[in-house]
């Protein structure tokens, strides 16, 4: 049974017969050289399976990992599954009624997702042999197959039929390729389509690598944005002086930038020895980069990478040395030399222009460092959760989780089970294995509670006693589970009303608002509503690939006598249906909604800010924009200008307007 090079990537269903027989000959030891006449993929991995006492008679994977376990597999693995669901969000309907799943799997064939015809034969098909998340499909659990296969190979594979060495898995048909990081090429994970084996196709094997490709180009974006992103930030962190190296590493501790050749840096660096252990998520570094010299860069609560700044050996200092005497000369200057500086980076992502922002922003920056719980306080939309994920950010536990839960608009049974999570069989529909809660999946890490003030009150007792004993006890179980988390809780009720009327428990109030955090209404920061706008108007025009739309003094005017019960969600709705929406770039007064137009003919100018003499507040704001990014670029008038999005010599003329020195305000 030969088989031609062209045919070597796909299975032939009409050879099947011959392939059961060659496998019978084969596990019966009476023809070894059986797999000889096979396709080289498939022979060679039946001999790998052979090797290894693999079970050739087992009929399904190994039983799935508990949900706990799940859980925690699927946050290792979000940004693949992120970079995925939208391909495999559509495998439910172009794969509806063609008897095939679509299977994505992480690097070590381990199920993290399944979607496709949903049909109930299919369904109980994969349910029997274990194709569900969570479960082992790698080649070492499972023998020959498209998945495991795939991985070990790191080439495309098809398995057809009695082509699967173990004999429960031959009434099906796969088709698999590997997902690559598009930086360095190390395996992911790997994309799947399967069913049995009456629905084989060629197209599959298409289909498969297609999605592969988008996933892999759906990555590529994601990181093309992050490292950009990554290196805007270390544009102000990097030393003006010519005595050290930088070097940006990404969130993995991949080098992304280095102010010399990586070869110089790693020549004059390697001589330091080691240093601590590395920060978490860091472990990709190389051995020379001390983590003592590296600063985290986070926006927005999320970890873009660090900046390594280190001692760097003069030429004057090596000429003439002995490779092992620079070395140590290298070590003794990196031992000298002080730490890379530890400002935290949480909170840079928040416009605090108005003074009444200004003190809110403070009080936050000096509790997050603390394990304290804070109260957020703020009327609905102004931001609350942003406060949480950067005071999260800021603190000690922001290498682990942040695990947010809305306690309003949840019946009571609902927000039990999502706060406690529940045992398997503790009721009628409860999951297979059980449940993690919130309160539990926050371990090492910070809960946020919105809308705590809506939380039934017999559920009260149950929160307040898991934030005094540090214990929890799922629903259907006795043995109490230990918990540590950070908890940051946020309402836009007044409690203290409401334990006067008995809605709210007074010691739950006291153990939860150790340090109250009081976010003010938009309607008192108005002066900052230019830069917001700006924000939200290059946030949309981004996410939706759209241009950003050109937002006019008149208009701004407008904004700024408009009440916004709303705050910045509100605002921000409104910026991002602009974008979508206006049909010229520059905003009219007819793309606006008619109570704002309404608002800006009465004028109600509600700018709080403090204004310098003979300026207008639109003015004022302008004056404090072009402030605030001359301090962030250390008084470079041109990094400012970019910032800001306007022209040099635009920002030249306003700093003559308004008398602003460049190096004062650096």
């Amino acid at each position: 049974m030969g088989v031609k090079a062209a045919d070597q990537l796909f299975s032939n269903p009409e050879l099947n017969s011959s392939v059961m027989n060659s496998w019978e000959r084969f596990m019966a030891g009476v023809d070894p050289e059986a797999v000889g006449r096979l396709r080289g993929i498939i022979g060679q991995s039946w001999r790998r399976c052979q090797s290894a006492e693999l079970d050739h008679r087992r009929d399904q994977a190994p039983p799935p990992l508990p949900e706990d376990d799940l859980h925690l597999l699927r946050d290792e693995r979000r940004e693949l599954i992120a970079a995925s669901a939208p391909m495999m969000g559509l495998a439910r309907d172009f794969l509806h009624e063609t008897g095939t799943v679509m299977v994505l799997t992480d690097a070590r064939g381990l199920v993290l997702n399944v979607e496709g015809d949903g049909a109930a034969v299919l369904r109980d098909a994969t349910e029997r042999v274990h194709l569900l998340p969570g479960a082992d499909w790698s080649e070492d659990a499972c023998g020959t197959n498209a998945i495991g296969t795939a991985l070990l190979t790191g080439q495309p594979a098809q398995v057809h039929s009695a082509e699967h060495f173990c004999s429960g898995m031959k009434a099906w048909s796969c088709s698999a390729n590997v997902i690559l990081d598009p930086v360095d090429g190390a395996i992911l994970g790997a994309i799947d389509i399967s069913g049995l084996q009456h629905s084989y196709s060629r197209h599959t094997m298409a289909l498969a690598a297609a999605t592969a490709k988008r996933i892999e180009n759906q990555i590529a974006q994601i990181e093309a944005e992050l490292r950009f992103r990554l290196i805007e930030r270390c544009l102000w962190e990097a030393p003006k002086a010519e005595g050290s190296h930088v070097v940006i590493f990404d969130r993995y501790g991949r080098p992304v930038k280095s102010s010399a050749d990586l070869a110089v840096v790693e020549r004059d660096l390697k001589g330091a020895g080691a240093g601590r252990a590395p920060p978490p998520g860091f472990e990709r570094l190389p051995a020379w980069a001390r983590p003592e010299w590296l600063k985290p860069i986070q926006e927005r609560g999320e970890r873009l990478g660090a900046i390594l700044i280190a001692p760097r050996l003069s030429p004057t200092l090596r000429r003439g040395r002995r490779p092992e005497e620079a070395a140590a000369i290298a070590a003794a200057l990196a031992r000298s030399a002080p730490p890379a500086a530890e400002e935290e980076q949480a909170f840079t992502d928040l416009v605090a222009e108005a003074p009444a922002m200004r003190r809110t922003l403070e009080r936050a920056r000096r509790v997050a460092p603390s394990s304290a719980p804070v109260l957020l306080l703020g009327e609905t939309g102004v931001g609350k959760e942003v406060f949480a994920r950067n005071l999260h950010a800021a603190s000690r536990v922001a290498a682990g989780p942040f695990v947010a839960l809305n306690c309003g608009g949840l019946t009571r049974e609902l927000l039990t089970s999502e706060l406690f999570g529940y045992a398997e069989g503790a009721f009628t529909g409860a999951r297979k294995g059980g449940m993690m809660g919130k309160i539990e999946a926050a371990h090492g890490g910070t809960l946020f509670l919105d809308e705590i003030g809506a939380m039934p009150l017999d559920l009260q007792p149950l929160l307040l006693r898991s934030l005094e004993e540090r214990e929890i006890c799922r629903i259907g179980e006795t043995k109490p589970r230990r918990v540590d988390f950070r908890l940051v809780a946020a309402t836009n009720r007044d409690l203290r009303a409401a334990i006067e009327g008995g809605g709210f428990r007074r010691d739950l109030y006291h153990r939860i608002s150790v340090v109250n955090v009081e976010i003010p209404p938009l309607r008192e920061r108005l002066c900052e509503l230019p830069s917001l706008v700006r924000r939200f108007n290059l946030d949309a025009a981004e996410r939706h690939e759209a241009a950003p739309r050109e937002f006019p003094p008149e208009i701004l005017e407008k904004l700024q006598a408009y009440a916004w019960p709303g705050n910045l969600r509100e605002l921000r709705n409104l910026v991002e249906s602009l974008v979508l929406t206006a049909p010229e770039v520059l905003i009219l007064d007819e793309d606006l909604p008619p109570e704002i137009r309404e608002a800006g003919r009465r004028g109600r100018s509600r700018a709080s800010c403090a204004t310098p003499d003979g300026l207008s507040g639109m003015e004022a704001a302008e004056r404090e924009a072009i402030l605030r990014s001359l301090r962030e670029s250390g008084g470079n008038v041109a990094a400012a200008a970019n910032a800001l999005g306007l022209a040099k010599s635009t920002v030249y003329a306003k700093l003559k307007r308004y008398r602003l020195d460049p190096r004062a305000a650096a």
